[in-house]
């Protein structure tokens, strides 16, 4: 009552017009003074705003804090759900009790009504964000145990670091948590919650309503299940009472980083670049479609790496089988024998697995593990257990009753959770029958080994000859001149897309639906009959996403010509090089540019039946289809190895310079690792938007691997990265391909990686990755060369380069 006397005798002087002026910028407000709409509070380091402001398209005006060098950023709202409609000459004022937003005729809009009072009160705006009412009169005011009122105790939809998140069990009122937008012009909440959910052990939920759409996975003495929390960015620190939880991001004064509830559903991580100008995404939630709420039903698993996702726990089977085919998995899974209690039943264990939700359960912090297995046995209706805590802990037991909701298995670095899961015994002897038969096949395998090994000559003289015969068979549908030459417009100048050594490109269509590209081997190509089998020959045994589909060829009298899948995007040369259209590769588009190619090269070293040799890899060669998804082009200069085979060496050396490997371009010595140095090259042209040949820099004559060694030794490794990708790249995965594209472009073949290695590096951020050593061809170009290093220089150490150059199909 005495607040609210206060805020009224407040508002009459305040009609007087009795408050000082108030200076502009500072980060206080006393008791005798008012913020007027267009005043701001600036908090001391420069990085907060307080102020009047109006969202998006919208007219009204609410108060709020945001980031001042992007003040489109808004951190919190007071005045959620009471928008001030229009311009009423608003101003924000202090009473002992907390700020209150009013109109110039005394009518109050907003207020905080905090229980506390201040004799001397003063409003400041601190260096993290938070908005906070102290009394002057107690020492030290600034101290937050004297806080009379704080903003971080009424969370919007953005947290900070140094806010609290809250449950508590005794009083839903006094929870913290964060609350999306209605919209983008509208911030009065919405239905979206991210809150902490505490059943014993507690998890990070998003809230739809009241259905859960996200969990983190409950807390077990280390961490949330949610891997990309914890660096040295933002590591989150719980700490429970008896009745209250809290979370809470210690505050770093020299990272300014926030997490959104955003009104899609999704919850993502922003840090602020150096510059304190542009936000960087450091992670979103959910982070795949495993993490969506119990996607696989009751009994169901999730294994993002597999396709489909969903599986059932061994011991069950799909609840309805023909659903469960067309992949609706949300009915989920039932037993396929039923528990027979103490009878004889056992357990599974499940490693690395997200655990299921606390829907029905028992938990003992003190248990042990042997125990809990024990008393899970007694007690008919149980399902599961496991060990709550990972830590040196190492105790406590869960228990699960009923059906086993929302169970994932875990990301490679979180593999340190186990479950039993409780089956008949019939399951465990089937389980002991499989093993024993993988035995039983084991010694079957060897046994056939040892066949292989005895008769070894046979077989390697009966596939020589098979070969010879398939040289001849070329295995791919032929086209009639007729066909292709209608298709193509009678090969008019009109429909040529491109040309290289093989002959010109054409576009054609066999129908209003279906176009192809046609290679036509020219008189005057610098490539021949002999390329012309190799690639066919080669592409008739190929099968790939990553690589271009061979439709066919066509044959007759001196005419060759091979017809491909038609990619409408073009070449990516054509795309990453162009200043003017360079910008449609956002960095998410280029990574997944780079790992479609590295996934394209693995199957060529390691998984197709042959062990392929490309020998021309570079960015002509690689095609965009109609989702910028990349395939590998020009096989004419393929070559093939034996499984055992590790290099080979010619007298003529074919490829383009700028991405030939050193051992190949002096002495003819070509491998994967020839081609692994070429998809280097490709990584840090892609990175930097920049050619390796003709690359010139105000401080050196480098070529691009030079530069890019010379600033990965100088730490400044993202000065390569190309200036378009300002907004949209991920810093940990940009450093990330720039170091393992200096891998692959080393100097000496055998520190080059191989190809599963480059693949697990490229696609697993928790990898450590190795050093590099100085990459081939680290020397300075004369100056004069540095503008006119064209390809038309084409003369080795030893031979002739045939230099290729495929534009788009």
């Amino acid at each position: 009552m005495s607040g609210l006397l206060f805020t009224i005798a407040l508002c009459g002087f305040v009609c007087s017009s009795a408050f000082l002026k108030f200076s502009n910028g500072a980060d206080t407000l006393s008791a005798n003074e008012t913020l007027s709409d267009g005043q701001t509070l600036i908090s001391p380091n420069q990085d907060f705003e307080l102020g009047f402001f109006s969202p998006d398209s919208s007219g009204n005006r609410f108060l709020g804090i945001w980031y001042k060098n992007t003040p489109d950023v808004v951190v919190w709202v007071a005045n959620r759900n009471n928008p001030i409609r229009g311009s009423q000459g608003m101003i924000l004022a202090v009473a002992r009790n907390g700020p209150s937003v009013m109109s110039r005729n005394g009518s109050i809009i907003w207020s905080s009504n905090s229980l506390g009072m201040a004799s001397n009160p003063i409003l400041q705006l601190l260096d993290t964000g938070n908005l906070v009412l102290a009394d002057t009169m107690r020492e030290p005011y600034s101290s937050e145990e004297n806080y009379i009122w704080q903003s971080f105790d009424y969370p919007s939809d953005t947290r900070m670091p140094g806010m609290f998140m809250v449950y508590s069990s005794l009083d839903a009122g006094m929870d913290k948590y964060l609350t999306s937008w209605n919209s983008s012009d509208d911030p009065s909440p919405g239905d979206i919650t991210y809150k902490i959910e505490n059943k014993g052990l507690p998890q990070m939920v998003i809230m739809k309503g009241d259905k859960k759409i996200y969990r983190s996975g409950m807390w077990n003495g280390v961490y949330i299940n949610v891997p990309t929390f914890y660096n040295k960015v933002y590591k989150g620190q719980i700490v429970i009472d008896k009745d209250r939880t809290t979370y809470v991001d210690p505050y770093n004064s020299s990272i300014l980083s926030r997490l959104v509830m955003e009104q899609s559903g999704l919850l993502r991580r922003y840090t602020m670049n150096e510059k304190k100008d542009k936000w960087n995404l450091a992670y979103t939630l959910p982070k795949d479609t495993c993490d969506d709420y119990a996607k696989c039903g009751p009994n169901g698993i999730c294994r993002i790496e597999r396709m489909p996702i969903c599986e059932c726990l061994d011991g069950f089977a799909p609840k309805y089988q023909t659903n469960w085919d067309f992949q609706y998995w949300s009915e989920g899974c039932t037993r396929i024998r039923p528990l027979s209690c103490m009878n004889g039943d056992g357990f599974l264990e499940f490693k690395g697995i997200k655990y299921p939700d606390m829907v029905r359960f028992w938990l003992n912090t003190t248990m042990s593990i042997s125990k809990c297995r024990d008393e899970c046995l007694r007690k008919c209706n149980c399902t599961a257990y496991a060990q709550p805590y990972i830590n040196d802990r190492g105790s406590g037991c869960l228990m699960w009753f009923g059906d086993l909701i929302d169970t994932r298995v875990l990301p490679g670095a979180d593999r340190n959770q186990n479950i039993y899961i409780r089956v008949p015994v019939s399951e465990l002897d089937k389980k002991k029958t499989k093993r024993h038969a993988k035995l039983i096949a084991i010694s079957v395998a060897v046994g056939v080994l040892i066949t292989i090994l005895i008769c070894g000559v046979i077989v390697l003289m009966t596939q020589q000859k098979r070969r010879e015969r398939k040289k001849e068979d070329l295995e791919l549908p032929l086209f009639s001149f007729t066909t292709i030459a209608t298709a193509t417009d009678n090969f008019s100048k009109e429909s040529i897309i491109g040309e290289g050594g093989f002959g010109p490109v054409y576009k054609g269509k066999l129908s209003a639906e279906e176009a192809i590209a046609v290679k036509r081997l020219s008189g005057t190509s610098t490539q021949g009959l002999e390329e012309f089998k190799n690639e066919v020959i080669l592409f008739a045994k190929l099968q790939h996403t990553n690589l271009v589909r061979l439709l066919g060829c066509c044959i007759k009298g001196k005419e060759r010509m091979l017809i491909y899948e038609y990619l409408q995007n073009r070449s990516l040369d054509y795309l990453i090089f162009d200043q003017n259209i360079k910008t449609q590769l956002t960095w998410s588009k280029r990574y997944d540019i780079i790992l479609g190619i590295a996934r394209g090269l693995l199957y060529l070293h390691h998984d197709s039946r042959l062990k392929i040799i490309h020998r021309d890899l570079k960015t002509s060669n690689i095609l965009l289809d109609e989702n910028l998804n990349p395939k590998i082009s020009d096989f004419g200069l393929a070559r093939t190895f034996r499984g055992d085979q590790f290099m080979a060496r010619t007298r003529r050396v074919v490829g383009t310079y700028g991405y030939m490997a050193p051992e190949y371009a002096i002495d003819g010595k070509f491998s994967v690792k020839s081609d692994i140095f070429s998809f280097g090259v490709m990584i840090l042209e892609i990175v930097s938007g920049k050619k390796n040949r003709g690359f010139y820099h105000h401080d050196h004559h480098h070529s691009l691997l030079g530069h890019a060694w010379l600033l990965w030794k100088e730490n400044k490794v993202l000065e390569l990265m190309d200036e378009c990708l300002e907004g949209t790249f991920v810093e940990s995965q940009v450093k990330r391909c720039i170091q393992v594209g200096l891998l692959c472009i080393q100097k000496l073949v055998e520190d080059r990686p191989t190809m599963p290695s480059v693949v697990f590096m490229l696609g697993c951020e928790g990898a450590a990755l190795l050093e590099p050593k100085e990459p081939g061809f680290f020397m300075e170009r004369s100056s004069n060369n540095v503008e006119n290093y064209s390809s038309s220089n084409k003369q080795s150490v030893r031979e002739t380069i045939t230099i290729t150059e495929l534009q788009a199909r």
